[in-house]
């Protein structure tokens, strides 16, 4: 199984604040060159998103102009980078989204007012 991103919010000023660990950095790193792709940020997007906070893998491939095994390896990028959780119920996987490495990247990206 490969490693998750796990850095604590409260380790990772914001970029525009101070420099950001070399340990941080090799652990979000994985999550941003996830969502670098536009299907995989459109993925995260509709997960993140999706009412309930979670959503069928069988409502995600309709949505793109691509086969199920393509979608498939897209999502397990999103997993591999710690920013997914999948659980299978039956024949179906259900997708969500994990806030908080969705918390760290965010916090990591905000620049501050005046800046």
């Amino acid at each position: 199984m490969s490693k998750q991103a796990t850095v604590d919010v409260a380790c990772c000023p914001s970029l525009a604040e101070r420099r950001l660990p070399t340990e941080a950095a090799a652990a979000l790193s994985p999550a941003f060159k996830a969502l670098g792709d536009p299907v995989r940020l459109q993925l995260m997007s509709m997960i993140a998103s999706a009412e309930g906070g979670e959503i069928c893998v069988c409502d995600l491939t309709p949505a793109f102009d691509l086969t199920g095994p393509t979608i498939s390896h897209h999502l397990r990028t999103l997993r591999a980078a710690g920013l997914v959780d999948a659980e299978r119920r039956g024949t179906w996987v259900y997708y969500r989204a994990r806030p908080a490495i969705l918390r760290q990247l965010a916090a990591l990206l905000t620049v501050p007012q005046g800046r």
